[in-house]
């Protein structure tokens, strides 16, 4: 069996198979069997669990998960990629069945026709651009976990299709960018839309970080392995989810103005009244969007309720 976190081997199988990364397509093979492990470590899984993956390329990360819970769908966008998976892992398994009944939702109505799906035991490879899953109709009422080196130039656009699914997963495991990871995990000071967005929905924390020398060809950045553990509905703060965001966002309309300006500008309101509902929650009047934390702006949402 090749060893797809080996450089050598690698570029031996890529030139086989005639294959190459795709910058295009945000390719970026991961070559370090250290970072695979913290991965599957962090994602803490179990024989029971089902996993989505996103971008599994050659299927290094996928063949560890294969190995150790009980369904995996895989979601490749590169049609010789996903081809050349499904026929690889399958010859590593039990004899093939039709898993149909499983993923009955898997057909012509959710987009992901079965004839484009490989599949086996444990695994389903599905041909599709995650962007246009609808992860309701692919995962049903079942819990899941979501592990992947994804494409870093849709990173925010695959969180957001997880964390506003009506089906949630338990916890996300993901390389992406370290920047992108250290932004999402921000506190108080330093916040910005992507962050609150993220801390609304789950507990980010950053387990490790992972230098550019680890994938294959090098990004130009260093990676962080990013983990975040969905809320429960009940933990989530109490608020009108649409109505909170459209005011975050309003907040940091303009990142140089002080929160009162943006207050003012966005809900067409007198600066003093603004401010003086910034001070009513306890802030000062010249307070920035980026020094609010979620209480805070769910306070200021209440707030703002009771004056207009």
């Amino acid at each position: 069996m090749v060893d797809l976190t080996d450089k050598s081997q690698l570029i031996i199988y890529l030139k086989a198979n005639n294959l190459w990364a795709k910058h295009s397509l945000g390719q970026n093979f991961l070559i370090s069997r250290d970072v695979l492990e913290k991965i599957i470590q962090s994602a803490e899984l179990g024989p029971n669990d089902t996993v989505v993956e996103v971008g599994p390329g050659l299927g290094a990360l996928t063949t560890e998960l294969v190995s150790r819970v009980g369904k995996v769908i895989a979601i490749e966008k590169d049609e010789k990629l996903a081809s050349i998976l499904s026929s690889v892992i399958s010859t590593d398994q039990p004899e093939p069945r039709d898993l149909s009944k499983d993923f009955s939702s898997l057909d012509k109505s959710s987009g992901l026709p079965a004839a484009e799906a490989g599949r086996n035991d444990t695994l389903t490879v599905l041909n599709s651009d995650i962007l246009t899953v609808n992860i309701p109709e692919l995962i049903g009422n079942q819990k899941y976990k979501v592990v992947a080196n994804i494409p870093y130039y849709i990173t925010s656009k695959i969180l957001r299709l997880f964390l506003e699914s009506k089906n949630k997963p338990d916890v996300i495991v993901m390389l992406v960018q370290k920047e992108v990871a250290e932004r999402i995990c921000s506190m108080p000071g330093d916040m910005s839309v992507l962050a609150i967005s993220i801390q609304y929905y789950g507990d980010p924390g950053i387990i490790d970080i992972v230098p550019k020398e680890s994938f294959f060809p090098a990004p130009e950045v260093d990676s962080a392995i990013l983990r975040i553990r969905i809320k429960k509905e009940e933990e989530r703060i109490k608020v009108d989810e649409k109505a909170f965001f459209h005011l975050v966002h309003i907040g940091f309309a303009s990142k140089r103005k002080t929160l009162a300006n943006n207050l003012s500008a966005g809900f067409h309101i007198d600066k003093n009244l603004a401010a003086d509902i910034i001070k009513s929650i306890g802030l000062n009047e010249s307070v920035r969007a980026q020094e609010l934390s979620l209480d805070e702006w769910s306070r200021l949402l209440e707030e703002l309720g009771i004056r207009n």
